[in-house]
């Protein structure tokens, strides 16, 4: 396990209607789609998305419940722990990518960007449910060329789904790779769009995780622990996860519908 650091907020940014991002110093090398486990002393420990790899690391939190809540009502020179990262991320191809990011999803995959480095290859499509809620459309922009975005109420971009503007894309430009990461209904969406088009396609899923070692197995879909195993996982090994798209756990293990 690795061991927990206590480190001192240093910046604060308010990215959309309830969504913050925390930047702090964290010494340790981070991959893209890996997590963090944060540590919110007298509340709770929760893991995060690294959006934030390089330099100053950093979290992208959205509140959804106490915990969440608490991160975002923190203030440069505050603190929190860190352990980690923990599990697998992306497998980055070497040929064009397409980043599919639902909601906070795109916490997760903009790292991808920064690690590749050419805006000619990487592809970005952003979906929220309004225009309040999208996020690092400015970031997305420094790191592609081609930067869309879609909101459920047709405040901005697309009217419709995310998963509908990455289909107008890859009928448009052929990429090798698809990343996705975002509420599991759009993933569920995104994987059968990637099956009809033939293209292999990366998604990293969430799921309630206590440990992030893999001893709890709080994290398991169809036996395999996303805290290790995941939470990337390949199109070809979703496709045979029946919980996929179906079923989630709770705090105490027990099987619920998504």
């Amino acid at each position: 396990m690795s061991e927990q650091c206590i480190v001192v907020i240093e910046e604060v940014v308010q990215e959309g209607a309830g969504i913050t991002t925390l930047r702090f110093p964290y010494d340790r090398d981070v991959s893209p789609g890996q997590f963090l486990m944060i540590w919110i002393p007298g509340v709770d420990e929760i893991p995060m998305s690294a959006s934030y790899i390089y330099g100053t690391k950093g979290i992208s939190v959205k509140e959804v419940g106490d915990a969440t809540k608490a991160l975002s009502a923190l203030r440069p020179g505050d603190r929190v722990g860190v352990r980690g990262p923990y599990g697998k991320g992306y497998e980055i191809p070497s040929g064009k990518v397409l980043l599919v990011g639902g909601g906070t999803g795109m916490a997760s995959l903009l790292p991808v960007a920064d690690f590749i480095g050419d805006r000619r290859k990487v592809g970005i499509t952003i979906g929220a449910r309004s225009a309040s809620e999208l996020i690092f459309l400015e970031r997305a922009r420094t790191v592609s060329e081609e930067v869309g975005w879609s909101t459920d109420d047709g405040s901005s971009g697309l009217k419709g789904t995310v998963v509908q503007l990455a289909a107008e894309r890859m009928r448009a430009t052929p990429y090798d790779m698809v990343l996705g990461c975002g509420p599991e209904r759009m993933l569920t969406g995104l994987l059968a769009l990637c099956q009809e088009a033939g293209v292999p396609c990366q998604l990293s899923l969430e799921r309630y995780m206590k440990c992030g070692t893999g001893l709890c197995g709080s994290c398991a879909i169809d036996g395999i622990r996303m805290c290790v195993d995941g939470p990337v996982l390949p199109g070809h090994r979703l496709v045979e996860l029946p919980e996929f798209g179906r079923f989630k756990r709770d705090e105490s293990g027990r099987r619920i519908k998504l």
